[in-house]
């Protein structure tokens, strides 16, 4: 995660102006560009496995996944990002009627990477907890196997962890759970915490 070096601070209808003609993306924050960086097989396996398996659980249900080239606004933490998954139960609001940018997400997942650990961990995770309709927020590694989860009850977060193959996440706010064993599906090279 970088800004751009040297750059101004920008509105929001500046940042969405440049993002829409951009040929990469980038998120927003306070008022500055953060450059999003490729991702690896790992990461790519890890996004396409969690929304593939929240998506057959969501059939028949008025829910709906989306992954990474949907922006989640945040306008309380001034923030535009881009969720590796996102998951909405009900309809979908988007902002000023733009299909572009999602502001009611219940779920956000966020596959973790060297460069963007921290960043999802702290600012991001920080500004999520700000859009009141988030109830859950989950961070996968890539290189072992570990998925953090955060669940929202009232005005505080609750952490579990899981770091086994075996392990399920229950996701008890879209009424879905994850084996970890499909979200690690075909990821190789992974080690196990302990």
């Amino acid at each position: 995660m970088a800004t751009h070096p040297a750059q101004q601070r920008l509105t929001p209808q500046e940042y969405l102006a440049i993002e829409r003609a951009a040929e990469t993306k980038s998120e927003y924050l306070d008022g500055f560009l953060i450059a999003m960086s490729g991702a690896t097989p790992a990461h790519v396996l890890i996004t396409v496995n969690v929304a593939a398996e929240i998506h057959r659980q969501f059939r028949g249900r008025r829910c709906r996944v989306f992954t990474q080239d949907l922006r989640v606004r945040v306008e309380e933490g001034d923030l535009y990002a881009y969720p590796d998954v996102v998951a909405v139960c009900g309809e979908p609001e988007f902002e000023a009627g733009a299909l572009d940018c999602l502001t009611n997400p219940t779920l956000i997942v966020e596959v973790l990477s060297e460069s963007t650990e921290a960043y999802d961990r702290g600012k991001k995770f920080e500004r999520y907890r700000r859009r009141p309709s988030l109830q859950e927020y989950v961070l996968i590694a890539q290189d072992r196997v570990s998925v953090e989860h955060y669940s929202r009850h009232g005005e505080f977060w609750m952490y579990s962890d899981a770091t086994g193959l075996d392990d399920v996440m229950e996701l008890p706010s879209i009424g879905c759970s994850l084996a970890l064993r499909d979200i690690y599906d075909k990821v190789e090279g992974l080690t196990t915490d302990g």
